[in-house]
């Protein structure tokens, strides 16, 4: 089918609004009337080519909620008019040994992303920058009827994103965590880790947006422009969630951390960074990545935050108003997610 989207057509050209094949619904496939989608950073480093060569035209969005138009016969978990979400990934390999244990996001063979990817037929994939999308049931998502489908949408990327790594480190009571960061990702991760009972502290360029995370559930909110923070906080927290995408002085944070404790990067920055080992070696601290979640756990993640009443901070907009939202998005003038809304497509 041929449906209306929103397109890169070259790298770092402006989004356009043009039309993009969908494939047939095929016997486990969902078709998915896209209700709203989410505007992540990674759309415009990927949309820019800031992690490497991308697949152009492209149509960026991996925070996708919607209703099911349809379902192939096969289809089990789904039926028409169901709410549902679809994330950074559609497809895996699902025989590998990180598939099988439901980590689909570490797929040994490389997971199939949900756009700026090359599907089982090598043909391109397209996100959720459009009115419809047709995913396999395997990789669609159950959102609770607890969530608003706009407040939905980024938890697909900024949920999983944050949720991960805070379930994965034990992030609860009696730990102290903070969050690098008060963005799109950020304002998630303090939601989700007070939520779970943590501790929490933000560490910001400034103290701005100190308001905003104090409501939004922070313990505490630190200035890291001040020399001071570093000295008042060395040697104090259990795990530091980092959710920049700009290259940080790593050797000052992992000083932040008590013996044991968990530096780990979700955003990814596309500069290289640089660490003296010793900052690792004198506190057996560890310096870590993570990425998404795989199926389960999002679904998981899903429920707890409907079950919280956690849903993003955004400001929807019409989608012609996409390339105007990514220039905001570097300057960081949103609070803290863009959610387009598909109608307007």
């Amino acid at each position: 089918m041929i449906v209306p989207a929103y397109a890169a057509p070259s790298a770092k050209a402006p989004l356009e609004r043009t039309t993009i094949e969908r494939r047939a619904v095929g016997a486990s496939d969902v078709l998915i009337d896209v209700k709203y989608a989410g505007i992540c950073h990674s759309d415009i480093h990927q949309a820019r080519d800031g992690w490497g060569e991308g697949i152009f035209p492209m149509v960026p969005g991996h925070e996708i909620a919607g209703v099911v138009a349809a379902v192939g016969a096969d289809v089990t978990k789904f039926k028409v008019g169901d709410r549902v979400g679809v994330g950074c990934m559609v497809d895996s390999c699902r025989e590998c040994e990180n598939c099988r244990a439901g980590l689909e996001q570490y797929c040994a063979k490389g997971n199939i992303q949900t756009y700026n990817a090359l599907d089982k037929n090598g043909e391109p994939t397209y996100g959720g920058y459009s009115k419809h999308i047709v995913v396999d049931e395997a990789f669609t998502l159950r959102i609770p009827d607890g969530l608003a489908l706009d407040v939905a949408a980024p938890l697909l990327c900024a949920g999983i994103t944050t949720y991960s790594p805070l379930a994965h480190w034990n992030a609860g009571p009696g730990k102290k965590v903070a969050v690098v960061g008060l963005g799109g990702l950020g304002h998630m991760a303090v939601k989700i880790a007070h939520a779970m009972g943590a501790e929490v502290t933000v560490l910001s360029q400034s103290l701005r947006k100190k308001d905003d995370g104090l409501r939004l559930g922070a313990d505490h909110y630190y200035a890291t422009s001040d020399d001071a923070t570093f000295e008042q906080l060395a040697g104090s927290l259990d795990l530091i969630v980092s959710t920049v995408s700009a290259p940080l002085p790593l050797d000052k944070y992992l000083g932040l951390l008590k013996t044991d404790g968990a530096f780990v990067n979700v955003g990814a920055p596309e500069e290289p960074v640089s660490l003296n080992l010793f900052s690792l070696i004198l506190g057996r601290r560890s310096l870590a990545g993570s990425g998404i979640g795989g199926i389960q756990e999002t679904q998981e993640m899903l429920d707890f935050c409907a079950e919280h009443g956690l849903g993003a901070e955004i400001e929807v907009i019409r989608a012609e108003q996409i390339n105007e939202a990514y220039e905001r998005v570097l300057a960081s003038d949103v609070r803290y997610r863009f959610v387009i809304d598909a109608d307007t497509i």
